[in-house]
């Protein structure tokens, strides 16, 4: 029997929240910064966040490699539970690779109190449709499913409606992520899981850091078994709300708002529509390909003073040339980006005591 979510956390998936995808602190010799590490999820919580996900790809892969992916798990589900007092606060763990790996790390995240896993496609470049659905059912026997739709670029596969659906039909699934940075396979995936008769039960969340404010926005008109419905991206689990996070929660209230009527909320929402993709795109490196979209997001923390400096676990994952420029650029462009350093500035003294 698949476990499911607490009453509360399914709730809040349901209704739609803000989940930063969790970086990693690092010192400049690569090993675990336990204290920044710490500081990081404090900020999230205090930024109105309602989880976040651990053990993504923001996070980096390669954790499991250099040993660290317990540690990561376990020191932001401490702070998680610290920081959010009684409110409902989703901690997600990602997991990968073959069925045995993922499920053993479904099985750490469950005895560290996670609510949730996040299961990845990549690692398995090779596997069937029929494969990666039976992955997905072994790990749901040990926490809920919240299915990935990864990009290319970054070690992602083009997945179809039909696998979409089968994926929807799992009793353990409750959410979906949708990253494939295109607007097509994104469609696609709706579709796939209104087709199922289990499509209701299932959160709609936005991964595609390029297209934030459209996903969130946009009423998809599908059809289901019953026949037509309308569904929404519920929020976001995202790399790019790792940054800036409490104006990730203020847009998510204006779409929250904007779906209830109220056109003032709308306006503001879509005023932030080109200017969030700008921002994006220079934290993600759209120019160098991608290259930089890690080291990115570890520029933005710290500039802002929450880590101190840009290291990843590969050497040769960095900022790529022009990207801190443009970091600056679009930080100097959009309000919304600058009002974000006083909250920060005046948190850090809790945060990294």
């Amino acid at each position: 029997m698949p476990y499911a979510l607490p009453p509360g956390a399914a709730a809040l998936l349901r209704r739609g929240t803000v989940i930063p995808a969790h970086p990693l602190a690092l010192r400049a010799d690569r090993t675990l910064d336990e204290r920044r590490q710490r500081a990081l999820t404090r900020y999230y919580a205090a930024a109105g966040a309602g989880g976040v996900a651990v053990g993504v790809h923001t996070t980096q892969f390669a954790v499991r490699d250099h040993g660290l992916l317990r540690a990561v798990l376990e020191l932001a589900a401490e702070e998680a539970e610290k920081a959010a007092g009684d409110r409902p606060f989703l901690r997600i763990a990602g997991v990968c690779g073959p069925v045995q790996q993922a499920v053993r790390e479904a099985r750490t995240a469950r005895e560290l109190g996670y609510d949730a896993v996040l299961v990845s496609p990549a690692g398995l470049p090779d596997a069937d449709l029929d494969a990666l659905l039976d992955r997905s059912a072994a790990v749901g026997e040990v926490l809920p499913v919240i299915g990935f739709y990864l990009q290319e670029a970054v070690g992602g596969r083009y997945l179809p409606r039909a696998y979409w659906r089968r994926l929807a039909d799992q009793e353990s699934t409750v959410a979906v992520k949708a990253a494939p940075f295109d607007r097509y396979r994104t469609l696609e995936l709706v579709q796939g899981v209104a087709d199922s008769e289990r499509g209701g039960d299932v959160a709609l969340y936005t991964g595609n850091d390029d297209a934030i404010v459209a996903d969130l926005l946009t009423p998809y008109h599908v059809t289901g078994p019953a026949g037509p419905v309308v569904r929404h991206f519920a929020g976001g689990l995202l790399g790019h709300w790792a940054v800036w996070t409490r104006s990730a929660v203020r847009l998510l209230g204006d779409v929250h708002a904007a779906r209830d009527g109220d056109a003032a909320a709308r306006q503001r929402a879509l005023a932030r529509l080109a200017g969030d993709t700008d921002a994006n795109a220079a934290v993600y490196d759209v120019r160098g390909g991608f290259a930089g979209c890690i080291a990115g997001v570890h520029e933005v923390l710290r500039r802002q003073g929450l880590l101190a400096g840009t290291w990843c676990l590969d050497p040769a994952e960095c900022l790529s040339p022009g990207q801190t420029e443009e970091i600056a650029r679009v930080h100097a462009a959009y309000h919304w980006l600058r009002e974000e350093d006083a909250f920060v500035t005046d948190g850090l003294t809790r945060w990294l005591p």
